[in-house]
């Protein structure tokens, strides 16, 4: 993968960022984002924030060798603290970590959010508690995907601020547009997590240590879950 040829995971980002948008790629690794879209034209600026030294060098690399310095700026910043309000940002993109540590990061970078950003979010596992995340503070998620890449299936959400939304616990867990598009990808990865659960279901029920009863009930009910949904 490189600035030129993206990964699927990456293309897939990539197709849900609307043409002419001011771009905040939040942990931008190697900045192959946001300088894949200037190459294309598809972003006007972009800005590749990241928290750690030795990708923000690459990152720097990356921008200074395809000439785009002008529009990339690349920030060693933790989160959307790489944001600032010149930057007239029209989408942000986090990708490549967990939906706990995306939902940290918007929470903590709140006061850098206007409402107007489009959010394309691509967590690795934790995707409950994300939109959980999104559902609380006002975003309406207008597009979900699962996609398996390298044996591993990956969710992409694309969220907008609209004001109170409101989803029910399964469509938390499940995401409410995929639960209706039911893709095969989708379908696929709740079968391969329902013989997860259930063979830790019967571990448990085989274990000498006690288990907290809390932990049980809740994989249980994730597990009735999944047998409705693929039923």
């Amino acid at each position: 993968m490189n600035e030129q040829t993206l990964s699927m995971r990456l293309e897939r980002v990539a197709a849900h960022v609307p043409a002419g948008a001011r771009l905040a790629d939040i942990g931008s690794d190697h900045a192959y984002l946001p300088v894949a879209l200037m190459r294309r034209g598809v972003i006007k600026a972009a800005v590749a924030g990241e928290v750690a030294v030795t990708p923000f060098y690459t990152a720097e690399r990356s921008v200074r060798e395809n000439d785009f310095a002008q529009q990339i700026s690349v920030r060693l910043a933790d989160g959307l603290a790489a944001i600032e309000a010149g930057d007239a940002i029209t989408a942000i993109s986090i990708c490549g970590m967990g939906g706990e540590r995306i939902r940290d990061i918007l929470d903590s970078g709140k006061a850098r959010l206007t409402g107007q950003e489009r959010l394309i979010l691509q967590p690795n596992g934790g995707e409950q508690p994300l939109r959980q995340w999104l559902m609380d503070n006002g975003y309406r998620i207008l597009c979900e995907e699962v996609l398996r890449e390298n044996r591993f299936a990956y969710e992409i959400i694309v969220a907008e601020r609209s004001g109170p939304v409101t989803y029910s616990a399964e469509e938390l867990y499940f995401g409410p547009l995929q639960m209706q598009a039911r893709s095969p990808a989708f379908l696929a990865k709740w079968q391969r997590l329902l013989r997860l659960k259930q063979q830790t279901l019967a571990d448990f029920a085989q274990a000498r240590q006690t288990v907290p009863e809390a932990k049980v009930q809740q994989l249980t009910q994730q597990t009735q879950w999944i047998m409705a949904l693929l039923a």
